[in-house]
Order: structure tokens, then C-alpha cells, then sequence
């Protein structure tokens, strides 16, 4: 591997280049179950398919990934994903309850896929999250909606902020379900692995408490989970499938195995056997079709930036996580790595604090970018510290 390391004016910054063999052995998968067959999907099977490694950052395989489409239920991860964020600034309450308006009742009664609300039901928010990621719950979608908003068009507007926040530049959301809606409702690939990513890393906890559960029960009706990788795929934990005349068959999934977290996302599929079978075949080809090198442990300094103006003159940047890489199986070539700060940085820094971007270049595959951030923290520099630094500057 070689390390090198710039800052915006593209000025090198001293480092050691490593040469680092890049041949590897894969892990055999411990796993009683019969896997499916691990590869790529067919551009028919699923005409819009991207597989990302979101542990490093690297895109294992793209199809399409900025075409917009129609993501009919899928549509329901931005709900969940608005829900947990209310939840996070106490704006809702899991335990507090809503009661069906006898109007979304008459509308949505068994329309689609549903977790059949009774006429006046009082329903609490966690029970109509778990209907609405597990069951797929058309009814539920509306209910949170109007609980928690108001109305379906303050829900849909928050849906769209909480979009734009996390950067989802080529999506809309016009309903809280999914249901057809004219075409205001659209969606890309990358898109839909930056909301699951949201997901998973702003809300471990609830993802795992309300996500992914096999079956789900409510007013006495079991239903199951229609997710094509639980409980078939090793670490599969979620998240929704989606269906429409309009949209065909569509599937944003996650995986986790050893510390490594994948999402797949396969839609326009021409049937629900054919998306389900392509997605256990992706999911389990970016496990085993990669190696991974580990480049640098977690809280690891790698490097250093200067400081203009601080009480030091330069600050350590550490890793968070450790740095852990795909790397094709087989592929005997160089991984290149270089940090990148807008710099130098002026103080004063607090420890902890994002400042530098690692980016590792692999052969055949998109850069990976790691976040690096503050060793320590750097006071600004009193009147005579700024002399001595500007005399270092001179002549050092």
C-alpha cells in the first residue's frame, strides 16, 4: 500500500510508503444453512442493482444507481426513518398512543398490505412501527402520519427535509406508504443505501428493536416478514420490499458479518420470486467475492495536519473505526491511500472532531473514504505563541 496525504492547495505532507503484497484468503462462510449461489444479477432480473460496502465506503457494484425510480413500500424506510428522528428529539414518544380517524379507516381498511386497524382503534407509535417495517402497513403509514404531523402533507414534508439533510439529492416522497401516487414519488439506488445507512448508523438501537423481525402480530393476525433475506442469509437484519404494477418488484436489504455491514438495493424486477433470489445471490457474492485488507486499527493516528494559529502547530488525525478495505479476490496489485484537509486548519480544534478524509484506491473498484478526525484538541495560540510560530514558518 501507498500512503500519501494533501491538503486542498495539493502541498505533500511527509509520509512513509509502505509496499504491501495484496494477496488474501478467504474466510470460509460458518453457516449450517445451504447458500445461495453467490453472483452479480442479470440486467434483467433486476434492471437497477448497486451493492455497497458502507463499513468503508466502497461500491462493490452499480447498475443504474442515479436512475429514478418508483419504490412503492420501500417508500415506508423514510417514514421510519422520520419516526426515529422525532423519536430522537422528543417529539413523539413510542408509548404514547393515536386513534384511528374513522375516514383513514374507511380509505384504508385491507387496502394493500396492512396490519388491520380497527375502526377506533387506539394504537400506540411503536406498534404502528412495528407494523409499518415488518408487515408493511399501508393503514399504519397513515396513521403515524397524521398522529404525529397532523395531516399526510406535513408528514410528507418532513420526509423530505429529513431527505435533503442526509443528502438524498434525486428523491421525492408525495405519501408516507408508497402508494402510487402520479409519479411524485421516486427514488434512486444511491439514494436509498444513504437512507439506509442513516438508518443504521443515527439509530442502531431502534433499527434493531423495530427492524427486521420475522413475523408480526396484531389485533391477533400473524403476518410474516416478506424480506427475502431473513433468516436465509447470514447477518441479515432488514429492511423493506416493495411492490406496485407500476414500480415491479423492488428490495433496499442489509447484511452485517464480522464487523462488515453491506446494502443492496435490486429494483424493477419482473417478479417477486426473480427479485427475491436475485437479491440473496448479490448479498452473498459482496460477501465472498472480496477479501478484506485491514489498513489501520480503531483510534489509530495515521498522519498529521498543520495548524495555523494554535497553540501547536500541527494535529494528529485518527481513525474512529478500524480501516478495513474490499479487495477483489485474487487481485495482486497496489492500494494507494492519500488524506485530503482543507488546510491548514486554524484553531482553535476540539478533540474528536471530523477534520481529514482518508481515501483508499483499489484497483476495479470506487475509492473507499474514511472520516479521520482530531487526536487532540488545539487551543488558539496566545500573542507570543503567533510569533513563534510565524518565525518557525519563515525559516522552518
Amino acid at each position: 500500500m501507498m500512503l500519501g496525504s494533501k491538503n486542498t492547495h495539493q502541498r505533500g505532507l511527509a509520509f512513509g510508503v509502505i509496499a504491501v503484497a495484496a494477496a488474501f484468503t478467504l474466510n470460509p462462510t460458518a453457516n449450517a444453512q445451504a447458500q445461495p449461489e453467490p453472483q452479480v444479477p442479470s440486467a434483467q432480473d433486476a434492471p437497477i442493482a448497486l451493492l455497497v460496502d458502507v463499513t468503508s465506503g466502497q461500491v462493490l457494484h452499480a447498475r443504474h444507481p442515479d436512475r429514478r425510480f418508483v419504490p412503492a413500500s420501500i417508500t415506508k424506510t423514510m417514514t421510519l426513518f422520520h419516526a426515529f428522528e422525532l423519536i430522537e428529539e422528543g417529539r413523539i414518544d413510542p408509548r404514547q398512543t393515536y386513534t384511528l380517524r374513522p375516514e383513514t379507516w374507511r380509505e384504508w381498511k385491507g387496502k394493500g398490505s396492512t396490519m388491520w386497524l380497527g375502526a377506533k382503534d387506539e394504537v400506540t407509535v411503536a406498534s404502528l412501527l412495528y407494523g409499518i417495517a415488518n408487515v408493511s402497513a399501508n393503514d399504519g403509514s397513515v396513521v403515524l402520519a397524521e398522529g404525529a404531523a397532523g395531516s399526510i402533507e406535513q408528514w410528507v414534508e418532513g420526509m423530505n427535509a429529513r431527505a435533503r439533510a442526509l443528502g438524498m439529492e434525486n428523491s421525492h416522497f408525495g405519501t408516507p406508504n408508497g402508494w402510487p401516487d402520479e409519479g411524485a414519488t421516486f427514488v434512486t439506488a444511491r439514494d436509498l443505501v444513504t437512507l439506509a445507512q442513516g438508518l443504521v448508523t443515527r439509530h442502531p438501537e431502534k433499527f434493531r428493536q423495530y427492524i427486521g423481525h420475522p413475523t408480526y402480530v396484531y389485533n391477533d393476525i400473524e403476518q410474516r416478514n416478506h424480506d427475502p433475506l431473513l433468516g436465509r442469509i447470514r447477518g441479515a437484519d432488514g429492511i423493506k420490499t416493495g411492490y406496485t404494477n407500476e414500480a415491479g418488484f423492488g428490495f433496499l436489504g442489509t447484511a452485517q458479518r464480522d464487523g462488515q455491514r453491506l446494502v443492496m438495493v435490486v429494483a424493477n424486477s419482473p417478479q417477486g420470486r426473480v427479485r427475491d433470489r436475485a437479491a440473496r445471490r448479490y448479498i452473498e457474492w459482496g460477501f465472498e467475492a472480496f477479501d478484506r485488507e485491514r489498513l489501520f486499527g480503531p483510534d489509530q493516528v495515521v498522519d498529521e495536519a498543520r495548524v495555523q494559529d494554535g497553540a501547536a502547530r500541527s494535529v494528529g488525525l485518527r481513525t474512529r473505526d478500524a480501516v478495513v478495505v474490499n479487495v477483489p479476490s485474487g487481485h495482486a496489485g497496489e492500494i494507494v491511500a492519500s488524506i485530503s484537509y482543507d488546510g491548514p486548519l486554524r484553531a482553535p480544534i476540539e478533540e474528536g472532531a471530523r477534520i481529514a478524509t482518508l481515501r483508499v484506491e483499489v484497483p476495479g473498484l470506487d475509492d473507499a473514504t474514511i472520516p479521520l478526525y482530531a487526536a487532540d484538541a488545539v487551543e488558539e495560540a496566545g500573542f507570543f505563541a503567533r510569533i513563534r510560530n510565524g518565525f518557525f514558518g519563515w525559516f522552518g
